[in-house]
């Protein structure tokens, strides 16, 4: 195996070590107030993603699928508008 397959391969684990270089090189770029607003990226946007992926990923039915979709969506706009008071 080569070492660019090798990279395609561990993709995921090559991205975390680079962030993890790039965040120990410029740590205030994470701060609270910083440009990338851990505050309101990490505690909203970053587990809202985590889980619409989750529900992606899940195998439902054709049949069933319709209704999944329409319970996910509200429960969604439900919890976000909690959220956003």
């Amino acid at each position: 195996m080569g070492l660019l397959e090798r990279l395609r391969k561990e993709w995921f684990i090559l991205g975390i070590v680079l962030v993890i270089a790039a965040a120990r090189l410029e740590p205030a770029v994470g701060v609270r107030g910083g440009p990338l607003k851990p505050e309101i990226t990490i505690t909203y946007i970053a587990v809202s993603a985590i889980f619409f992926n989750s529900g992606l990923s899940l195998k439902t039915e054709l049949a069933d699928s319709r209704l999944h979709a329409t319970s996910c969506v509200f429960c969604s706009d439900f919890n976000q508008s909690c959220w956003w008071k």
